[in-house]
């Protein structure tokens, strides 16, 4: 491999590595801002953010030590094919919480939420689980007609998915907010749009020999594939947990002690749930004013549940 082509996975490694930690650290400071209801889809953002993280750690670590320099070329070593199947561990746990976020912002409640949650995160599972047999088990992933079956049976899996993800969107839409919907829209093509990229990956083997220029192109297009099915996405889901939590505060169906902000854009008030007293009767908390500055920092009002009315 030349030294361009290393160096140019050298840096796909390294980027996507810091932007997932990035995101990690983002989600972390602002799952908060998000109310209870749509909070399970920031903690599936931290544990898949923080995952993915580790992992590319891990592949830079191998990619570093998987190559020796000889005569300005860089020789692959006999620790030179973890760096794919490195990513293959990661991708079993972060799918299936990538799709566990999505349905987290979604309308679903009750049985229907639950067994649709399981059935998607298993066939997440499943979808990287044989794509993994054929790409890496078989032959180490130099068997065509292995590479060919397994990936048409995680495609199975791929298409279930999709139809699951987008059906379960369609009917949430309409209960939510335009701006809202939306930005769950968006989230979805982004999500399912990025997944797209994995089997194409997957499929050069099949059809091409595997040459350092298509070793270098494959870590580089999944490198940028991770970065946004995790990172694009996961900030559209909090765009629309942000919106919700809104839409549920402005309608008095839930309660959160801070006002809603997005992008400089006044969403809702803070309002605080009520105190019980221990005789049974309810009184409002006192009303805690966040007065503006001269500096130009917004001021606002929160209030609790029964000053809504």
């Amino acid at each position: 491999m030349s030294l361009s082509l290393y160096d140019l996975v050298h840096f796909a490694l390294m980027a996507a590595g810091f932007a997932l930690f990035a995101y990690f650290l983002y989600t972390w400071a602002s799952r908060q801002e998000v109310g209870r209801r749509y909070r399970p889809a920031m903690h599936a953002g931290l544990c898949l953010a923080a995952i993915a993280t580790v992992s590319y750690l891990v592949l830079f670590a191998k990619w570093d030590s998987g190559f020796t320099l000889v005569d300005g070329v860089y020789e692959p070593n006999a620790e030179a094919r973890f760096t794919g199947s490195t990513r293959y561990p990661d991708w079993a746990v972060t799918v299936p919480l990538l799709t566990v976020e999505l349905l987290a912002v979604c309308s679903l409640t009750g049985r229907r939420a639950r067994n649709l949650r399981a059935t998607a995160m298993a066939a997440a599972f499943l979808m990287i689980l044989t794509g993994y047999v054929g790409a890496q088990l078989v032959a180490d992933g130099r068997d065509r007609t292995a590479l060919v079956v397994w990936g048409l049976v995680s495609t199975a899996f791929f298409a279930y998915l999709y139809v699951a993800l987008i059906g379960a969107v369609r009917a949430s839409i309409p209960h939510m907010g335009r701006e809202a919907g939306v930005s769950l829209r968006n989230a979805t093509v982004v999500l399912l749009g990025s997944f797209g990229v994995y089997p194409l990956v997957y499929a050069i083997p099949v059809f091409a020999d595997v040459t350092p220029a298509w070793s270098a192109t494959m870590q580089v297009a999944y490198s940028a594939a991770d970065v946004v099915a995790k990172v694009g996405f996961g900030l559209l889901v909090h765009k629309v947990a942000l919106l919700r939590t809104a839409e549920d505060v402005a309608a008095g169906v839930d309660t959160h002690p801070e006002p809603v902000w997005l992008s400089n854009v006044h969403h809702s008030e803070g309002v605080l749930p009520e105190v019980r007293h221990p005789h049974g009767h309810s009184a409002p908390e006192l009303l805690r004013e966040r007065e503006g500055h001269d500096d130009g920092v917004r001021g606002g009002a929160t209030r609790t549940a029964s000053d809504r009315g």
